[in-house]
């Protein structure tokens, strides 16, 4: 339970975005370092301040008019909603920010959360841009002038223009791939913070009411509720460890810190000792059925291709109904090693079969269905360390076979 606790409160101390919590009268109760050092503030001065602290002047009095209409209509807003927004420091300046919104309730009195970035950056990069358009556009009419006027006369001339013009489009075309890369980026932060806030916010909400329901049974025949209570506070913990691991995972994949240790393994048994870990997680009825063809022994990570195996199992036992049968086959075939996975869950549509590898993606029919959208995406990107390939083959409502291939020996 610590370790968990101190992954959430790294989570949210150490956050790159600006995190603020407001209480029911719009007052501050809640805000991280990041969001301090973005308004120059400390966390003493802004606790117990209404938010409209951070909004510019001329704003304030609209701002709370805004904030009372979305207490009593709220609803989730992400990031880029269009919105041209500012924020005020504390020596007066104002700068640019895209801010969501997502909101709870606790004790029947809504609180919202807001999730803040500092765009200044794009917006300079946004201003160069149309600087370099507005020269482009100038040396492109002296171009067409020069071509009409003295054609014979400067054609050096002419050359050297041509030039600059290149040069100046090439620089444009930088800028553009620049301004594109940061919008995917904060495409990808923004649909992590939606996701978090979400997945975080039903295990907790689990927690806290198991928790305070706990101290109602104090007598000794209710011990079975208190059991249950319990049952559901470490159910809840887990599905908040298993969403911090993949965090945490996609973490050191970006950082570069998860290398191959090599070593021959009985693959079969591997694939065995793995199945009985996770039949822990059947649910009613369901059975995983085993079968290997050829020989066993192979050269490879045990620990990552254990790893791969945990992720695509666990995905084949959540998106199946209880009494679906799981199949499960490997072989080593000449120099590679195969692995499929086959369930009769609720099936892929082929639209979202070409984006389940990306991170952060969930098919349109698993939206309610607990999962991060980075566990495909973990197994890509360790199956690119092992040098291995995916397969991914499924029908809506009928179920899904993923294969994974590895070198048999690296």
């Amino acid at each position: 339970m610590l370790n968990e606790s101190s992954h959430l409160v790294s989570l949210f101390e150490y956050a790159t975005e600006g995190f603020i919590v407001t209480g029911p009268k719009g007052n501050i109760i809640l805000i991280n370092p990041s969001a301090c050092r973005m308004f120059g503030y400390t966390a003493e001065q802004l606790l117990g301040q209404t938010i409209e602290i951070l909004v510019p002047e001329h704003y304030k009095k609209s701002h709370i008019a805004l904030r009372h209409g979305f207490y009593q209509s709220p609803t989730d807003r992400v990031m880029g909603h269009g919105r041209d927004l500012r924020g005020q420091k504390q020596d007066g300046s104002q700068f640019p920010v895209e801010v969501s919104l997502s909101t709870y309730l606790r004790n029947n009195e809504r609180y919202v959360t807001a999730f803040i970035v500092d765009i200044s950056h794009r917006k300079e990069i946004e201003a160069n841009m149309l600087q370099q358009q507005k020269q482009l556009e100038k040396v492109t009419g002296e171009l067409r002038n020069l071509n009409a006027e003295l054609e014979i006369k400067v054609e050096e001339r002419t050359i050297i223009l041509k030039e600059a013009l290149q040069q100046l489009e090439q620089s444009q075309l930088e800028l553009s791939e620049a301004l594109d890369k940061e919008k995917q980026l904060n495409e990808i932060k923004s649909r992590f913070v939606s996701m978090a806030s979400h997945e975080f916010r039903t295990p907790l909400s689990t927690v806290l009411s198991s928790a305070a329901l706990l101290s109602r049974y104090s007598s000794g025949d209710e011990q079975p509720q208190r059991e249950r209570h319990i049952s559901k506070i470490k159910d809840a913990v887990k599905h908040l460890n298993d969403l911090l691991e993949d965090f945490l995972s996609l973490g050191k994949l970006d950082e570069g810190k998860v290398g191959t240790s090599l070593a021959e393994f009985d693959l079969k048994k591997v694939v065995e000792d793995t199945i009985d870990e996770m039949n822990g997680l059947l649910k009613e009825g369901q059975q995983i059925v085993y079968q290997h063809e050829g020989n066993e022994m192979i050269e490879s990570d045990k620990k990552m291709l254990r790893n791969i195996l945990i992720n695509i199992i666990s995905n084949a036992i959540k998106f199946s109904d209880p009494h679906k049968r799981i199949a499960i086959n490997s072989a080593i075939k000449g120099e590679k090693a195969i692995i499929s996975v086959k369930d009769q869950g609720i099936g892929i549509s082929d639209e979202d079969t070409a984006h389940l590898f990306s991170s952060f993606f969930r098919g349109k029919n698993a939206q309610n269905i607990q999962g991060t959208g980075l566990g495909l995406h973990i197994v890509k990107r360790y199956l690119d360390l092992l040098g291995g390939t995916a397969k991914l083959e499924s029908e809506l409502n009928e179920g899904t076979t993923v294969t994974i291939s590895i070198p048999a020996k690296q």
